[in-house]
């Protein structure tokens, strides 16, 4: 049993707010990902969480009861760390082992428990290893036993794959799936990878400049984002400024129809996704332009397309397009997403 609610969270550093009016529920079983760039506050957050810093304003509840004023022993919250933070004097089973003596929560069970665990986190037969004969992904699934070992009602980790190579990263991704998958555990992850947040995480939370901007399954902000910025953060490049007018977002470039009708005169902003646009050497759909530059990128090229005083972004399997060539566009109009915002 493990649910996590924060209330309108604000800390400050040195009299700067760093989260803002921060509220987000964690629900009992769930994965949530905390995604941002680099010093948005992701981090903030969870020392916050696990009580190693308190807010200025807010409260936070474990399984319903508030615990802004328990020191972190207290707390069931238990946080694992980019950097594995294991004791180089201590083997694998006796740095598992330590939370446990710490708190302790050492009995009879605890070799049984430790087994466990170490199953859990694929580490069987490394027991008496110590920290230096470990690899880097040992290392972390350590740190990560380490913790599970202790039973918390809330787990948090904090960037705990960004020291590892990619095949590595991608191992440990799986793994931490496979063991949330079936310990049911309780966890906020935080994270600046999209790829790692929205492949590992049942929601994402999307925290831009101290303040949460979206929050829902990861398709949902990867192709329904709820405003401009989310929508580049995850990649949108293509945006185009216009009005609503009689069932059409009209541009300068090109009209669409759209179901909307709110902001019906007013500036609204339309984008579309790369991979969402089509491309025809045909010139056959009206909106028409030239070919700037192609990048082939594997399975997809990435063309860009100017097209009078606008530039697309072009993501298509077809690599047979040449600079300067004149080619046709067509925007779905059920992939387009129309905000009340000008860019």
């Amino acid at each position: 049993m493990g649910e996590l609610r924060l209330k309108n969270l604000t800390i400050r550093y040195d009299g700067e707010p760093v989260v803002r009016d921060f509220s987000l529920e964690v629900r009992d079983g769930e994965m949530v990902g905390l995604l941002g760039p680099s010093g948005t506050g992701k981090t903030t957050v969870l020392k916050a969480v696990a009580g190693l810093l308190r807010p200025h304003q807010g409260e936070i509840f474990i399984d319903g009861q508030p615990v802004n004023h328990l020191p972190p022993e207290k707390r069931s919250a238990v946080m694992v760390f980019q950097k594995s933070l294991l004791f180089p004097f201590l083997n694998v089973e006796q740095n598992i082992a330590f939370g446990l003596r710490m708190q302790r929560l050492q009995d009879r069970d605890s070799g049984k428990k430790i087994r466990e665990i170490m199953q859990l986190t694929e580490l069987a037969g490394l027991g008496r290893r110590k920290v230096h004969e470990l690899s880097g992904g040992q290392q972390q699934r350590v740190s990560l036993a380490r913790a599970l070992v202790l039973k918390p009602a809330i787990l948090l980790l904090d960037e705990p794959l960004s020291n590892l190579d990619a095949n590595l990263r991608q191992q440990m991704r799986e793994l931490i799936q496979d063991i949330q998958a079936e310990t049911r555990i309780t966890t906020l992850f935080v994270t600046h990878d999209q790829a790692e947040a929205l492949m590992i995480s049942h929601r994402v939370g999307l925290l831009l400049n101290g303040r949460l901007r979206q929050v829902g399954e990861p398709r949902e902000l990867f192709y329904r984002p709820a405003d401009p910025d989310v929508a580049r953060f995850f990649g949108g490049c293509n945006f185009i400024t216009g009005r609503i007018k009689n069932g059409h977002f009209q541009s300068a470039i090109t009209t669409i129809p759209t179901s909307l009708t709110n902001g019906n005169g007013h500036k609204m902003t339309a984008t579309i996704r790369p991979e969402d646009i089509l491309i025809t050497s045909e010139s056959n759909y009206n909106l028409k332009g030239r070919v700037q530059k192609i990048n082939f990128e594997g399975s997809a090229t990435r063309i860009w397309v100017q097209c009078q005083d606008s530039r697309f972004v072009v993501l298509a399997s077809d690599a047979d397009f040449t600079p300067g060539q004149q080619v046709g566009l067509y925007l779905p109009p059920e992939k387009i997403r129309i905000f009340p915002s000008e860019v």
